[in-house]
């Protein structure tokens, strides 16, 4: 794990200390526009990493999840070279009714892809990083899947079903082919418990940059096999995008295939 993912876990572990922690059980949530819930946990989480990343990488611009829309719509379009994609607080909706299950997710994207991953899970105090075509760790650990069964009648499944179209949310109620389900709501770490061993099928409706960006990396990295697909199931752009996206997952091929196929998603041409 390079110095480079050590002092990034350092300044995640440090913003949940000091904006994070102290909040949790005592939240002051308010509804956004777009009827998601802010509370002064992300703010205050924002601020602190736009301050530390300003200060250690110096003239590379940050994405946040609670900038406008047209913040990040002009942050995307004029990113030059290496950008941040923050997530400040994955899980609000969790933090805010206490339910201890939400982290920070950061990202360094350059390219267009991701080169840097990291989420933090700040009440089990793991540490989840990935460097692109180096390897993930988990809290300095080197991070790989075991080898899983390829049925799916033996998997654990994360499925979020509210953003799921309906004739997908029709087969899964109807009987749905897994061994068990649960759904966490915070989309980053549950990349990460991917990338961990802790389910072996993922399903998500509509995830958007800063909720896929590192997890997803952490998860590729660790061996998880994965696709993102446009909310209908059809082709994703090949650039960055702010629109979301479907995300499939599995912790091997042969599962993706098998998971795609019964959900009725089309073939891979149609992901990225």
């Amino acid at each position: 794990m390079s110095p480079e993912l050590i002092s990034l876990c350092h300044i995640l572990r440090a913003a949940a200390r000091r904006e994070i922690l102290p909040r949790f059980q005592h939240p002051d949530a308010r509804a956004k526009a777009d009827g998601s819930l802010v509370t002064a946990a992300d703010l205050g989480t924002q601020a602190f990493i736009l301050t530390e990343l300003s200060e250690r990488f110096p003239g590379v611009p940050v994405l946040g999840e609670e900038m406008t829309v047209e913040e990040q719509g002009a942050l995307l379009a004029g990113a030059q070279g290496n950008i941040w994609c923050l997530d400040p607080l994955d899980g609000t909706s969790n933090f805010a009714g206490g339910f201890p299950f939400f982290g920070i997710s950061l990202a360094l994207l350059e390219g267009g892809q991701a080169r840097l991953g990291l989420v933090l899970d700040p009440i089990r105090d793991e540490c989840f990083a990935a460097e692109r075509g180096v390897g993930a760790w988990l809290n300095g650990q080197p991070l790989h899947l075991a080898p899983a069964s390829e049925a799916l009648k033996d998997a654990l499944a994360l499925v979020d079903l509210k953003r799921l179209p309906v004739e997908v949310l029709m087969r899964i109620g109807g009987d749905a082919p897994y061994r068990s389900q649960r759904s966490l709501g915070a989309v980053a770490l549950e990349w990460c418990w991917l990338a961990a061993g802790r389910a072996g099928l993922y399903l998500h409706g509509g995830q958007r940059l800063w909720d896929w960006a590192a997890g997803r990396l952490i998860g590729s990295e660790a061996g998880v096999q994965s696709r993102l697909m446009s909310p209908g199931g059809g082709k994703v752009p090949v650039e960055l995008s702010l629109a979301p996206c479907m995300a499939v997952a599995a912790a091997n091929q042969a599962l993706l295939e098998h998971w795609t196929a019964w959900l009725g998603l089309g073939s891979a041409e149609n992901a990225l």
